[in-house]
């Protein structure tokens, strides 16, 4: 049966090379067939039918290049020799990419059929958003959340609102947040053309959270869209030692490039505490690989402060948003959309 959906959904041609669609799903991949394989029959179900799938092959070893030739005609892949991170694989899709509204999303989730339905529908009705945070639920628990949207706490430390909270009416509502969360996602292509994509310095996790502040400065926003549902398998194809290392270092970086001056000027002791906090953690912690690689991202992190101050006068020297509307986005919380503005 699933072969079978595979074949017909060569007919409408997703990936046909000279036809233009107005929707673009990236997937970065390494080393996750069977997963991949999932996600991409979840993509073939879909009932919106006008869009092309990208695959990033970051150079896997496991057969995911020869699954996809033999199983996924219709998918476009984008064959990198090796694995080159989220953020850059993301941008090697991108660059082959034909899509107005760019979609993101990772090889260990599965899309509910209206999926990118929901999420063109929304980006239909709400013309004055430039991003779209789906609502993302385990895959191994469906009642319950891994995201409803990205907030920033004013402790510096990004969150997924509704972490491992059982899905209900506080999540079913549609309104504005701080950000995306990068597993699953769509951008306008108008705002990635202005404030540029993923920062590749940051290789992975947090270039959500950095893209998000770059657009927020800037005055854009981005719409909760709870009826587009996508499962997750959490860290299937990462976290460990490699997400704990990536995250000590990433969340100095981003504090250093992103947070205006009058937020570090009232919130420097809870910014600084907090790293100081999650330091001990991980003293207390030491014999654990993942503890080890959260104290040796830090001190990366620290090292690299002095290039990402020169990042940040870019991207402090172009804020034309409203701080005190910024501030009030950055809880785990939602916005209503009478304050949409058009």
């Amino acid at each position: 049966m699933l072969a079978e959906n595979r074949r017909l959904k060569e007919l409408p041609a997703a990936g046909a090379a000279d036809t233009p669609r107005p929707v673009s799903v990236l997937i970065p991949t390494w080393n996750g067939k069977d997963l991949l394989r999932s996600c991409l029959d979840s993509l073939a179900h879909q009932t919106f039918p006008d869009f092309e799938v990208i695959v990033a092959e970051n150079g896997s070893t496991d057969g995911t290049a020869d699954m996809l030739a033999q199983e996924f005609a219709w998918v476009r892949v984008v064959a990198l020799e090796r694995n080159l991170g989220f953020a850059r694989g993301v941008y090697a899709a991108y660059d082959a990419a034909r899509g107005d509204l760019i979609v993101l999303l990772n090889n260990d989730t599965e899309a509910a059929p209206t999926w990118l339905a929901e999420l063109v529908a929304a980006a239909d009705a709400h013309p004055s958003a430039a991003s779209f945070a789906c609502k993302i639920l385990l895959h191994q628990d469906r009642a319950r959340l891994h995201s409803a949207g990205d907030y920033y706490g004013l402790d510096g430390v990004p969150g997924n609102r509704g972490v491992w909270e059982p899905d209900g009416p506080a999540f079913s509502e549609r309104g504005w947040v701080f950000g995306a969360q990068g597993a699953a996602c769509a951008y306008r292509r108008s705002l990635l053309e202005e404030i540029g994509f993923f920062d590749l310095d940051l290789v992975s996790y947090c270039e959500d959270v950095d893209l998000s502040w770059r657009a927020n400065l800037r005055g854009y926003r981005c719409l909760y869209v709870p009826e587009a549902r996508v499962f997750h398998h959490v860290s299937a194809t990462g976290g460990g030692a490699l997400a704990s290392y990536y995250c000590g270092r990433n969340f100095i970086a981003v504090a250093v490039k992103d947070i205006p001056g009058i937020f570090w000027r009232r919130h420097w002791r809870r910014i600084v505490w907090q790293q100081l906090t999650i330091t001990l953690e991980a003293l207390r912690s030491i014999r654990g690989e993942a503890a080890r690689a959260r104290l040796r991202g830090q001190l990366a992190g620290l090292a690299q402060i002095p290039h990402m101050l020169r990042k940040r006068r870019a991207v402090q020297g172009h804020v034309t948003a409203d701080l005190a509307q910024v501030e009030r986005l950055m809880g785990p919380w939602v916005l209503p959309l009478d304050k949409e503005r058009h």
